[in-house]
């Protein structure tokens, strides 16, 4: 999955991006006061994305 499209998903879903740090962005949910990192590569393994989307409270995007 492209970064890019994961980051529209969050924004999408009420997620908002906490901090930059030297090789991850910290994006939280602060409807449901919730956090997670996401690696700076282009592109993320869905795996990944599935985890990230769970620790955010979000649904998986397809």
């Amino acid at each position: 999955m492209k970064r890019a499209s994961l980051l529209k998903h969050f924004r999408k879903n009420g997620c908002v991006l906490i901090r930059e740090g030297s090789s991850h962005s910290w994006w939280g949910n602060p409807e449901k006061n919730l956090r997670s990192s996401v690696p700076r590569h282009n592109e993320i393994v869905d795996q990944l994305a599935r985890k990230i989307c769970k620790d955010l409270g979000i649904p998986f995007i397809r």
